[in-house]
């Protein structure tokens, strides 16, 4: 009873997503959507998806909630706030320091969203006895961010990332799909209307077009998903960014609503994540870095993919003072490692006043 009103179930779900920690909440029938499924086939038809084989081979799961799962009649759509306090542009001319994205600077989103959506999940069977339920999150072949758009928690914008009026650019998402007919939310409204900062913030043009995204032109793709060398015409352009990139996203005008207050504390950042300085990361080895990102997304990638970024942002950043840890890695057993120190030590010898 809420002042005397009888609460819905559906009422009482929001409720318990928030006091889990999900700042968003709605949800969305779970049938098949036809025209999502088509937009889905032609990204991948058109090879924007790059070396993610993954989201080809569970294709036909992908289309919908009911490929998935043909018993479910709802998806109940989640997000969890991780707005940053700081700008993710400012340490962009701080040649010395690396750039980590923003969700990757504090505890692996996976174990904390999909703790939460368990607990959830466990609440609702316990209220509707006989309902079933299935969570997920990131890993699982679920379009999260348009089920979060039909579910009316935010919309796809031109950078394809789900934006919210109240929490900008910066919400985790998660699912769950169930068997409960719930009443669905309305699907939120496109709100980007004729901007395009996210278009134009892009270093490497990764948007053919808005609402389209070329992965294997996005320096998230490249730093995280992207196995072996780089390819040259984008080593540059990654700048000192060596896991993920926010640009498109923090530019996002609607970052101006983000309330800092709804964050999830597991995502506050880990001060060794903030501003690391590069020559420190040149000489982690692979216990070491398993010891300095342990509970930290960025254990995923391993040593070697790290390491290769780190040098990458070491030849962007004229530093002489990178010269020896860069030296050092030219002999590194791993060969995309090696390739990424010979570049960089060219482009730090280009780097040097001519004496």
């Amino acid at each position: 009873m809420v002042n005397g009103a009888e609460t819905t179930l559906e009422d009482r779900i929001r409720a318990e997503a928030h006091r889990l920690g999900f700042a968003a909440c709605g949800i969305a029938p779970a049938a098949d959507d036809a025209l999502r499924a088509a937009r889905l086939e032609q990204w991948l038809a058109e090879g924007n998806h790059g070396s993610m084989e993954w989201m080809e081979t569970r294709l036909e799961h992908r289309r919908g909630p009911q490929s998935l799962w043909p018993e479910a009649k709802s998806v109940i759509a989640l997000g969890m706030s991780y707005a940053p306090a700081a700008d993710p542009m400012v340490l962009a001319e701080a040649k010395d320091r690396a750039r980590i994205s923003v969700y990757a600077q504090g505890a692996d989103y996976h174990d904390v969203v999909k703790r939460a959506l368990k607990a959830l999940a466990r609440w609702i069977v316990a209220d509707v006895p006989g309902a079933e339920v299935k969570v997920f999150v990131d890993t699982a072949p679920v379009m999260e961010k348009p089920l979060g758009e039909a579910a009316g928690i935010g919309w796809q914008g031109k950078h394809t990332n789900l934006v919210s009026r109240g929490h900008g650019s910066w919400l985790f998402l998660g699912a769950i799909y169930t068997t409960l007919a719930l009443e669905p939310d309305a699907p939120h409204a496109d709100r980007c209307g004729s901007c395009t900062a996210c278009q134009r913030a892009c270093p490497t043009d990764a948007f053919p077009a808005p609402y389209r995204l070329d992965a294997r032109r996005c320096i998230s793709y490249l730093t995280i998903e992207h196995k072996g060398p780089i390819p040259d015409a984008f080593r540059a352009a990654m700048g000192n960014r060596i896991y993920g990139c926010d640009d498109c996203l923090a530019v996002c005008p609607w970052n101006r609503f983000a309330s800092t207050a709804a964050t999830n504390k597991a995502f506050l950042p880990r001060a060794e994540l903030a501003a690391p300085r590069l020559a420190e990361l040149l000489v982690l080895d692979d216990a070491a870095f398993r010891a300095l990102f342990a509970g930290s997304p960025i254990k995923r990638i391993g040593r070697d993919r790290f390491v290769r970024n780190c040098l990458y942002a070491a030849g962007n950043s004229g530093d002489p003072g990178l010269l020896a840890p860069v030296q050092r890695l030219l002999a590194d057993p791993d060969p995309a490692v090696a390739d990424a120190a010979s570049w960089a030590l060219d482009r730090l010898a280009e780097a040097m006043p001519v004496p």
